[in-house]
């Protein structure tokens, strides 16, 4: 009897160890609040078994300017170190971790990864303006102990220009923070960044073209998939890191997965659309040892309709809803 209960124990031991070793990180990217919001608008984001959420705190510059400008008055009160605290602390009291991923907006222009500068000393002045920036935030996840923190989001050219300046960054940050870091690349130029082996996840913004179709059929973008599957494998294996969508998803529109990245409001409305290319990502990536998850794109946490709610981002109270809600169950067992 002894016997046969610790062989009993033994595989249910190995049993659980095999689930938990496929938990993912199932994510969603919170949009700040103009305004204050409470707990229970935060809690919402559990209706689709989500176990992470994603805070964004913007900064602001413009174009050929050194000045990371944040934390200021103007700013959403979700952007502001003292609105992110708060947020912070409603996810933690939700049970939900933390990606705290701060991105910077360049006026007129809105995308950051063709900002560049053209002198010595102009680089050197914004280097230590977003230093500043990212410290501030880096210091803010250390005090609520914040479990992963993103040192820069799709800043293409500043990677490419200044690759020293990024594990300087690393450095600094790791004196103050002690969890893990990451950075979040572009789709089309994570083979750019040199500074991977440094941090603890291959982040990348995953808005891959896929497919033309109007609705795209899933079976067509599994195929589309494959190649880039094989690439980020093999990026993973090289650099021992998992690979991490610190963004994905798409708009519930026509030709969602044609340009993943736009959100345009050109198309009609379409929620099957967008329902078949995630449901294609969860098939393609959510299996993998080697991939450690993502935070889809995006959630509301106040009123959508003033958001072209019909055809944005946003999956939610869509068909996609319940896709993601289905997947994020199967693989968030230890979470809770």
């Amino acid at each position: 009897m002894k016997y046969t209960l610790t062989i009993l124990v033994f595989f249910v031991n190995v049993y659980f160890y095999c689930l938990a070793q496929n938990v993912k990180i199932n994510g969603a990217s919170l949009v700040s609040s103009p305004s204050p919001i409470n707990q229970s608008q935060l809690a919402g984001v559990k209706k689709v078994n989500a176990n992470w959420v994603a805070l964004i705190p913007y900064s602001f510059i413009k174009s050929n300017s050194t000045r990371v400008v944040f934390n200021t008055n103007f700013q959403w009160w979700g952007e502001r170190l003292k609105g992110s605290e708060l947020v912070i602390k409603y996810a933690k009291n939700e049970n939900l971790k933390v990606f705290l991923k701060p991105h910077v907006w360049v006026a007129g222009q809105g995308w950051a990864g063709d900002f560049t500068l053209t002198s010595e000393t102009d680089w050197i002045q914004w280097e230590q303006s977003y230093t500043n920036y990212i410290m501030a935030y880096a210091k803010l996840a250390q005090q609520y102990k914040v479990s992963l923190f993103c040192i820069g989001t799709e800043l293409r050219q500043v990677v490419k220009e200044r690759p020293l300046f990024w594990k300087k960054l690393i450095q600094e940050i790791r004196t103050i923070y002690k969890g893990q870091l990451t950075y979040a690349a572009n789709w089309d130029n994570f083979h750019n960044v040199t500074f991977w082996d440094e941090l603890d996840f291959i982040g990348i913004d995953s808005y891959f073209p896929l497919s033309e179709e109007q609705t795209p059929n899933i079976k067509n973008l599994n195929n589309a998939w494959k190649p880039i599957k094989t690439n980020l494998k093999n990026l993973s294996k090289y650099y021992k890191k998992p690979i991490l969508f610190t963004e994905y998803g798409y708009t519930s529109s026509d030709y969602c997965t044609k340009e993943s990245w736009s959100n345009t409001t050109n198309y009609p409305a379409n929620e099957l659309a967008q329902a078949n290319a995630f449901q294609s990502v969860f098939e393609t990536f959510w299996s993998e040892d080697w991939f450690a998850g993502g935070f889809f794109w995006k959630w509301h946490t106040v009123d959508k309709t003033k958001h072209n709610y019909k055809t944005n981002f946003t999956p939610q109270n869509k068909l996609a809803s319940k896709v993601i809600s289905k997947w994020y169950r199967k693989k968030s067992f230890f979470e809770y």
